[in-house]
């Protein structure tokens, strides 16, 4: 009797134990997506500002068609990307795109002066700063999640329960060098 009551206990922990790492990973995952949300969210409203500030360029600089399609073709790629890994694909495509633009836009002095533009390019350069502080916190979750999951004990529950490795944000590696312009 006494030996089934220790093995019940041994048990019993046993299932306390698993129970924890399993709701411990659950938060993680929970966080991971939290701020994959907040991410989501800053690169909604850049790509609802585009359209305004390609209008305004296309006043000043309407031939320069080649950088403006290759903006609103990365902004429809944003659009269409429903995973967090298309996602990320597309916003480093976007980020490409926009540095084309901004060259674009040093080549018309009255475009630079135009309050509307210079508005919109405020607004761009604040949801840029907003990107990259929730890009970090983003990464930071991951981090945490990848590494619980990977983990002993804890690599075990993620396997029995399915818990998979999350992607990072990582920025292109392309970004590292200065972008070749040409018009």
């Amino acid at each position: 009797m006494m030996i089934l009551g220790i093995v019940g206990g041994i048990l019993l922990l046993l299932i306390v134990f698993l129970i924890s790492i399993f709701n411990e990973l659950t938060k993680e995952r929970v966080l991971v997506q939290e701020a994959w949300s907040g991410i989501g969210a800053f690169l909604q409203q850049r790509l609802d500002a585009i359209p305004n500030l390609v209008e305004i360029v296309k006043g000043y600089a309407g031939h320069e068609n080649k950088t403006l399609t290759d903006v609103i073709r990365a902004r429809n790629e944003s659009i269409a990307a429903l995973t967090p890994e298309a996602q990320i694909e597309a916003a480093k495509n976007m980020s490409a795109a926009m540095l084309n633009f901004k060259a674009l836009a040093e080549n018309y002095p009255d475009l630079k002066a135009n309050q509307n533009f210079i508005k919109l390019q405020e607004q761009l350069t604040e949801l840029e700063e907003k990107i990259n502080q929730s890009r970090r916190y983003y990464n930071g979750t991951v981090r945490e999640y990848n590494q619980s999951i990977a983990v002993f004990p804890k690599n075990i529950v993620a396997g029995m329960f399915g818990f998979n490795a999350s992607a990072f944000f990582a920025e292109d590696t392309d970004a590292a060098k200065a972008p070749k312009i040409s018009f």
